[in-house]
């Protein structure tokens, strides 16, 4: 099957368990038409970079999933009805990377490639 990460804004005015149960609502959607939720990270809330929904701040959520394209589109056709989600966005992957995504690695140990210290 296909493999994709997501990301998901949700609004700012909820708590952290609701938006982690929103996380669990959409990996028992994606189970529910054969696919499965590898992996997930909750980001906390964050500010962005621009107003939506009149919001300036959001929680983030990360999955990364394995699931046949209907699947998926079943989700995010849920999220994007949902209320308490302003945005998703979805990317198919060649693969998944090991262990923690970037937002979550501490600056330290971040890869920075070929790029000199300062």
């Amino acid at each position: 099957m296909p493999l994709y990460e997501h990301v998901m804004i949700a609004r700012q005015d909820l708590s952290s368990t609701q938006a982690e149960g929103l996380i669990e609502h959409f990996s028992t959607v994606l189970s529910d038409n054969d696919g499965k939720v590898l992996e997930h990270e909750y980001w906390g809330v964050k500010t962005m970079a621009y107003k939506i929904n009149k919001n300036r701040k959001g929680h983030f959520a990360f999955l990364r999933t394995d699931a046949p394209a209907a699947a998926v589109q079943e989700m995010e056709r849920l999220m994007r009805l949902h209320d308490d989600v302003m945005r998703v966005l979805t990317i198919k992957v060649d693969a998944h990377q090991e262990g923690p995504s970037v937002q979550m690695q501490k600056r330290d140990d971040r890869d920075r490639g070929d790029r000199p210290r300062r």
